[in-house]
């Protein structure tokens, strides 16, 4: 009696398979997601800028593993959450800035790339009006964008966070603990959420622009307001509206109050805030301003992770508040505008 071979059975199973996902199919959106990202993931502007963010971000690494090795014998109150310094040490000698420094300064520019042609471009290939003759919802278009976008933005920060993590581990050979964990895990969901401003931002100027280049240049015009002259604005508005030297505690405390929260207009400001404040548990308040009331009975020692939540939780709103605010005029402004074939 002949027995059948068991790799016919494998064989004949795995070609069932490749048929049932031939024939599948998929919900437009998401088949206009998969798309989107194939094309960003190929595109060479992606690949550049990908390049740049890893390289720095490796090299502000490498410096702050060197400069932690060397202080690892310090005492109980700097080992605790050592693991975390490795997102916030600067070194001082080669003038690399911080891992979160680069984040902050070079996750703009990734979202800005992702977004500024994603309808333009599409309008003046004129792909847009074949588009929108398929049987799909309008509104597919820009929510199927955005999802890639994000979804690439995500998947690509998760995996510097993990090479940070892997990097270090190996580096130093100090596990992290549940807690300092737990505390990366917040600072990748901030930072998706930061990207994610610009991504929007970006998005809401390609709807407006006809052009590619003019939501380009509006989004890198805002981008390079917020990081080079907000600040110079601020300290102008700052030395302009100081009180006197006879002034009293209450005009102090309101001039230092003022000057915040028109500094916490610049998403790089909100995001620096909650960064800072979840990467290192010893940050008890954002204020640079504090009464004698405000110090008596506070107890001294790292605040835990749900404390640093709560701290910088109206930060995380505001960010959160901007990018749906962002996508909510884009998505208005798409659904009114007129679609024209060439």
């Amino acid at each position: 009696m002949n027995k059948r071979n068991p790799l016919a059975k494998v064989d004949g199973f795995l070609a069932k398979q490749r048929e049932k996902r031939r024939n599948k199919v998929y919900h437009p959106f998401w088949t206009i997601v998969q798309k989107e990202i194939g094309d960003h993931v190929r595109s060479w502007r992606f690949i550049i800028l990908l390049a740049i963010i890893s390289l720095t971000c490796l090299g502000s690494l490498y410096t702050a593993t060197m400069s932690l090795r060397e202080t690892a014998v310090a005492d109980n109150a700097d080992k605790s959450f050592f693991f975390l310094r490795l997102f916030t040490t600067a070194d001082a000698d080669t003038g690399l800035p911080a891992f979160i420094t680069f984040v902050s300064f070079l996750g703009p520019l990734l979202g800005i790339a992702l977004g500024f042609d994603a309808v333009n471009s599409e309008r003046n290939k004129g792909t847009l009006s074949r588009i929108m003759s398929q049987p799909i919802h309008r509104d597919y278009l820009l929510n199927a964008k955005f999802v890639a976008a994000l979804i690439i933005i995500t998947i690509l920060f998760a995996a510097l966070t993990f090479l940070v993590m892997g990097f270090g581990l190996f580096m130093l050979g100090i596990p992290p603990t549940p807690e300092e964990f737990l505390r990366m895990l917040a600072f990748l969901v901030l930072t998706v959420f930061y990207v994610g401003f610009w991504l929007n931002l970006s998005i809401l100027f390609s709807v407006r622009f006809r052009q590619p280049a003019t939501s380009a240049l509006a989004g890198i015009s805002i981008w390079l307001f917020f990081s080079v002259f907000f600040s110079l604005i601020l300290n102008l508005i700052g030395n302009a509206l100081m009180p006197s030297a006879d002034a009293t505690t209450e005009d102090f405390l309101g001039y230092q109050q003022f000057m915040e929260m028109i500094a916490r207009l610049s998403p790089s400001q909100l995001f620096s805030e909650a960064t800072v404040t979840l990467l290192m548990p010893s940050v008890r308040s954002l204020s640079s301003f504090l009464t004698i009331d405000q110090l008596i009975g506070a107890i001294p020692g790292p605040l835990p992770i749900g404390q640093s939540l709560l701290l910088v939780w109206p930060q995380i709103t505001a960010l959160i508040a901007a990018t749906m605010i962002c996508f909510a005029i884009s998505y208005v402004m798409f659904m009114r505008q007129e679609i024209r074939s060439r």
